[in-house]
């Protein structure tokens, strides 16, 4: 009866979504209005990262029956959204998304997906896509993450002879066997998982993140320092019977997306919230409970907490050099490139496939096989393998990636233990 009534306070109320251009001088203002369900806001967040939009603050408001956020966001290069159509685009997307739901299985037909974890290991990637090769298999679309010595990978392939799903049994049991030789070698830290269908597809980098924390990503190797950059507090706030978690990290697109993934993975859910960036740093915190209603109960829950949300942001912090390739795609040329990268002593800590109209473009982020950045001689050599105009290097090649260096704690952080202090909620309130 809860869930019946819940279905009827949602179509009697549907998602009202106000786009304000007008409010703030740097921002475009979304503000979304709901009668609230679980999954509502990550939802809402993956629209708007899948729409490339960078969330410059928000504003969480999930307690009791109703949904009320507020997102500032940019485009990708820091500016207010002007263009009408992509407005009406965005509102439309919004509405249309959040009533239908995004995070369950979506049925597809076009290509098969092969999902899979393994220990991450150079040149792993190559030996995958020659398998593929092989077998007469065309990824159409993939992305693969690493972190901690894991690897997980979606990758959507189709038949090379029918261009849709691969369905003989035959085939698919060959690609299952052959694939699950190149997991198993070396894999003595945990044991790959393989799935592959053409059942239906999540969310990509949902997926990902799911797959990761299965994996135990967030647990630290023994006799390995870890030396996180990012800051995570979890605290109690007793008197409202909540979890206050708070993260300070390097700002970076689909961020907010990334952690909202990890709490949900957990099985929280975020009643109120407040995001905000500046100069290149971000700010996050949630008043959160188990989806049983209760708050973080023990200490080793919160260690837990904090390690998984380290893991989240870290999984794809790209610090790495970025590689861009773009050509005509055609059967085998992953397995071209990721081999010649491997010969070259590359190292692709993640990547993200993707080929439409015939072309490919495709980008790795790659380091040496000791992790370090990588030689420009190298680079040059690999350019001229490929094609100067084919592969294009992001970024500048000559200097490494620098870490940034810690801070001194910001005002952000002082107002938070400030309003801890009096228990109160002196940073869940509206924009000024």
């Amino acid at each position: 009866m809860d869930d019946v009534y819940a279905k009827f306070i949602s179509r009697m109320n549907p998602t009202r979504v106000v786009i304000d251009n007008e409010s703030c001088e740097h921002a475009t203002i979304i503000e979304v209005v709901s009668a609230n369900r679980h999954g509502l806001l990550l939802e809402v967040v993956q629209v708007l990262s899948d729409l490339n939009l960078i969330i410059t603050k928000a504003y969480i408001s999930s307690d009791g029956g109703w949904f009320m956020d507020v997102f500032n966001v940019t485009d990708c290069d820091g500016n207010k959204i002007r263009d009408e159509g992509f407005l009406n685009y965005i509102q439309k997307t919004l509405e249309t998304d959040a009533l239908r739901g995004l995070n369950g299985v979506m049925p597809c037909k076009e290509h098969t997906s092969i999902e899979l974890t393994s220990t991450d290991r150079p040149g792993l990637l190559s030996e995958i896509f020659a398998v593929l090769t092989d077998l007469r298999c065309n990824v159409v679309n993939s992305e693969i993450w690493t972190h901690n010595s894991r690897a997980a990978a979606v990758i959507c392939v189709t038949d090379q002879e029918t261009g849709g799903a691969i369905e003989d049994p035959k085939h698919l049991s060959m690609m299952n066997e052959l694939l699950c030789n190149v997991l198993k070698v070396n894999s003595n830290f945990k044991t790959p998982r393989l799935k592959i269908s053409s059942s239906g597809i999540m969310h990509t980098q949902s997926r990902l993140h799911q797959m990761m924390f299965a994996d135990r990503d967030f647990e630290r190797l023994e006799g390995v320092k870890h030396s996180s950059r990012n800051h995570v507090c979890v605290l109690d706030c007793n008197d409202r019977d909540y979890t206050v978690v708070t993260v300070r990290s390097k700002d970076r697109p689909k961020l907010l997306f990334d952690t909202l993934c990890s709490l949900a993975d957990m099985q929280y859910v975020v009643f109120h919230g407040t995001v905000i960036t500046e100069r290149m740093e971000a700010y996050q915190e949630y008043y959160i409970r188990h989806m049983d209603g209760l708050p973080v109960s023990s200490e080793a829950e919160r260690q837990r907490v904090i390690e998984c949300l380290e893991a989240a942001i870290e999984r794809r912090a790209s610090e790495e050099l970025e590689l861009e390739l773009c050509t005509d795609d055609r059967l085998g040329l992953l397995s071209d490139i990721t081999r010649i990268f491997r010969e070259n002593g590359l190292c692709i800590r993640q990547a993200e496939i993707s080929t439409r109209g015939g072309k490919a473009k495709d980008t790795f982020f790659v380091t040496d096989v000791y992790g370090k950045h990588v030689d420009p001689k190298i680079i040059g050599l690999i350019k001229q393998q490929i094609g100067q105009n084919i592969l294009q290097v992001k970024g500048n090649l000559n200097v490494s990636p620098k870490l940034p260096q810690e801070t001194a704690r910001s005002f952000l952080f002082t107002n938070l233990f400030r309003s801890l202090g009096s228990q109160n909620f002196g940073l869940i309130r509206s924009y000024p």
